[in-house]
């Protein structure tokens, strides 16, 4: 299942699933779907608790950041394509095949099983 047309800010469930063997780990998650939340994203902040999904998106930057993160890319039917630690003061490289970035703190996505060919599910939580 992919994201919807219309995505909205808010909070969420990522839930990394293993090929057949079904779900790895659930891990808090931001959605930044609004220009103005995926342009602020991480920025300022000391640590995060889980991840963020930026959508649209096919590249990040850590200029200004004050950690270092994991970034997963991911495509339109939300399989990583590619996965990178990046230090502060870097400019990722744009993935032509990706639709959405995942981005926590350095080191934990390889613990859930974030890893190119695996793929995620969004639960998202319907404000009411």
């Amino acid at each position: 299942m992919g994201l919807p047309r219309q995505w909205l800010d808010g909070q969420g469930t990522l839930v990394v699933e293993a090929g057949g063997a079904g779900a790895v780990c659930e891990v808090p998650l931001e959605i930044a779907a609004s220009y103005r939340a995926r342009t602020k994203g991480l920025l300022g902040r000391t640590s995060v608790d889980g991840a963020m999904l930026l959508s649209p998106a096919n590249s990040v930057h850590t200029f200004r950041m004050r950690m270092p993160i994991d970034v997963a890319y991911l495509d339109r039917h939300l399989s990583v394509v590619a996965v990178r630690t990046m230090r502060p003061g870097r400019l990722g490289l744009p993935r032509l095949r990706a639709r959405h970035v995942l981005e926590a703190e350095a080191g934990v996505m390889a613990g859930w099983g974030v890893r190119v060919g695996a793929r995620v599910r969004v639960e998202a939580v319907r404000p009411r």
